[in-house]
């Protein structure tokens, strides 16, 4: 992961979006993050805005998120929209195009060990993807050093990649992140030229911070100040929507 650079706390300006590419992390950044990853849903005012931000730049608008891309793509429902999920390494293209790595061998392991923790704890969350198995201690945070002792084990065994969120550790696939996957879009159309923007809010998004700013863009940090790769810096989800909505009535 890259190194954060500063702690960013200034505004983006609305004119921010003017030609660029827009690149949105989905919990934490769009939607308030929940006790249980199911318990999300996409309402009409989120709706409407992804369909001005898709009609503003142009069809330059994709989420990454480390969700499975089919779940995003299922909350959107028939919005042409680009969706990048599991941190980077299943592109869903708006055409309807598909790009995923193999599932490596190793997570069926990994979600027995997982599920067998959350079976003495019933706070505890198991979440199956297509590139990685994720164990939720949002309702037992108290087992946060267990459940991290178990994913350490279970990358190093499986030679996995570990992931560290909020309230959350996972093991997945290797070989790409939420910047890899900016730098890959960014070489297709209609990215191609533009200038990325990136929002998130999490420690996974800092790739994505960072590559944003190396192609000429910018990051934009959602949540409370902390060292980041980002330039700019937005409360919460509330402010991020409300910014949104005042940079499409800027184009306008």
């Amino acid at each position: 992961m890259s190194e954060p650079v500063c702690i960013p706390d200034a505004t983006p300006p609305v004119d921010l979006l003017r030609e660029a590419a827009l690149f949105l992390d989905f919990d934490g950044t769009l939607v308030e993050i929940a006790e249980r990853p199911d318990a999300i849903a996409v309402d009409a005012r989120l709706g409407i805005l992804m369909n001005r931000l898709l009609s503003l730049l142009e069809g330059r608008v994709a989420i990454l998120s480390g969700r499975p891309a089919s779940e995003i793509r299922a909350l959107f429902g028939a919005q042409l929209l680009t969706v990048v999920g599991s941190h980077g390494m299943e592109f869903h293209w708006a055409d309807g195009g598909i790009d995923r790595i193999e599932r490596p061998a190793g997570l069926a392991d990994a979600l027995c060990a997982m599920r067998a923790l959350a079976a003495v704890d019933s706070r505890l969350l198991v979440e199956d993807k297509p590139l990685g198995a994720a164990l939720h201690f949002r309702g037992a945070p108290e087992t946060e050093s267990r459940c991290h002792k178990l994913a350490s084990e279970l990358a190093e065994r499986h030679r996995l990649y570990l992931q560290r969120g909020k309230m959350m550790i996972e093991v997945r696939a290797s070989g790409g992140d939420k910047g890899s996957a900016i730098r890959t879009l960014m070489a297709e159309p209609p990215f191609q030229s533009a200038r990325p923007v990136f929002m998130g809010d999490d420690l996974t998004d800092e790739p994505g911070f960072a590559m944003a700013a190396q192609l000429g863009g910018a990051g934009i940090l959602v949540g409370p100040a902390r060292a980041s790769a980002a330039c700019y810096r937005l409360a919460g989800v509330a402010e991020t929507l409300d910014w949104l909505g005042n940079a499409c009535e800027r184009a306008a």
